[in-house]
């Protein structure tokens, strides 16, 4: 079972929402939708990467979403996938100036966990754990962990 922690206005926790739940995911996925496609957009994104890093969502609905015409819920997966890379954009906003931040996930990067290749591609092909542990990575960086 995923777990997302929502937190209020006022900073204070507010208790865990079950993913595993089609209600909670019902609720969830407007917000999550919208904010991936812009998500997209900043980062510049293919249909094919956004629905690769997506997992279970195919170019025609990804093309719905976009013009605001799908209406299910995503499932599980893809609102963790979603969860991460929403935090890494955050992320990487707080470390780096604007331009870098939106164009890191596109740039071949040298450290140890890319190998000289772009994190979007790493990412890409290794999944969820990937996608989290770029999420960690960047969190490192900033003093974040």
């Amino acid at each position: 079972m995923v777990v997302a922690h929502a937190v209020r206005d006022n900073g204070v926790p507010q208790a865990p929402v079950n993913l595993g739940d089609e209600n909670a995911r019902g609720r969830l996925t407007p917000a999550a939708v919208s904010g991936v496609v812009r998500l997209a957009e900043i980062w510049r994104l293919t249909s094919g990467e956004i629905c690769a890093l997506l997992g279970d969502v195919s170019e025609r609905t990804w093309f719905r979403m976009k013009k605001g015409e799908w209406t299910g819920s995503l499932s599980q997966d893809s609102l963790t996938r979603v969860s991460a890379l929403i935090g890494l954009f955050k992320g990487l906003r707080l470390l780096f100036s604007e331009p870098l931040a939106d164009e890191w996930v596109k740039l071949a990067n040298k450290g140890p966990l890319f190998e000289g290749r772009r994190p979007i591609d790493v990412m890409i092909e290794g999944g969820i754990p990937k996608l989290l542990l770029v999420r960690r990575h960047i969190d490192a960086l900033r003093g974040g962990l």
